[in-house]
């Protein structure tokens, strides 16, 4: 049975792939600040804070190499310049950065052939109106995914961003955003998370081994003409 190691598994996104794969079969852990109620043989959750790297790292040691790695831990926060503070700042970059460094720093030179790396970006990767902040980090998650990409292609490993728009998760009303409402992408609705899980699940698949270090966008049509 496959292992996939899944952040930000208690919600939105990260929780839907890992009922999902769960259904395909997988075996999956899920990393997350707060438990995961999801009762499944084949599922661990462990509680830890992704945004500390210590605590992170303690962690990793004692779980066994994936073929599976799925970054979708995220959070959101919204000031113009001029209200920005650094503390939020360093919060984005520690759970959206950093921890994607620290998960993939320390598996993927033990990953076989076949391995795969995912990370949840963003479409507003490059730029959105008060979101700098968040948009650096998505940004920044856009280049180090495409350099891993390159490291790891001679050996059968692909990593790729899936970057979606507005989706339906408990970020659309998280604190902190009051500056940058969500807006509705053309097709009328709401991205549902259960749709990106299903982008995520086939990046995981033989077929996609040709697919690597690209952000690729499930936007609803948010990016038509961007």
């Amino acid at each position: 049975m496959q292992l996939a190691i899944v952040t930000g598994a208690s919600s939105g996104i990260g929780q839907a792939t890992v009922r999902l794969l769960l259904e395909r079969g997988w075996s999956v852990i899920g990393l997350s600040r707060r438990p995961t109620a999801i009762d499944d043989p084949h599922f661990r959750s462990i509680s830890v804070d992704l945004t500390c790297s210590d605590a992170l790292r303690e962690t990793l040691a004692g779980l066994e190499t994936p073929q599976a790695i799925i970054h979708a831990a995220g959070i959101m926060a919204a000031a113009p310049l001029g209200k920005l503070e650094s503390d939020i700042g360093q919060q984005l970059w520690a759970l959206h950065v950093q921890a994607a460094e620290t998960v993939m720093n320390h598996f993927a030179p033990q990953m076989q052939a076949g391995g795969r790396l995912v990370v949840v970006g963003s479409r507003t990767s490059r730029g959105a109106a008060n979101r700098s902040q968040y948009v650096a980090t998505k940004a920044a998650l856009v280049g180090m995914v495409r350099s891993w990409a390159m490291e790891l292609a001679s050996r059968g490993i692909t990593a790729n961003v899936v970057a979606p728009g507005a989706t339906a998760t408990p970020m659309l009303t998280q604190p902190g955003r009051a500056a940058s409402a969500p807006i509705m992408p053309p097709i009328g609705r709401l991205i549902q998370p259960q749709e990106v899980a299903a982008l995520i699940a086939f990046l995981l698949q033989p077929e996609a081994g040709a697919i690597t270090g690209q952000e690729i966008a499930i936007c609803g049509g948010a990016s038509l003409g961007k």
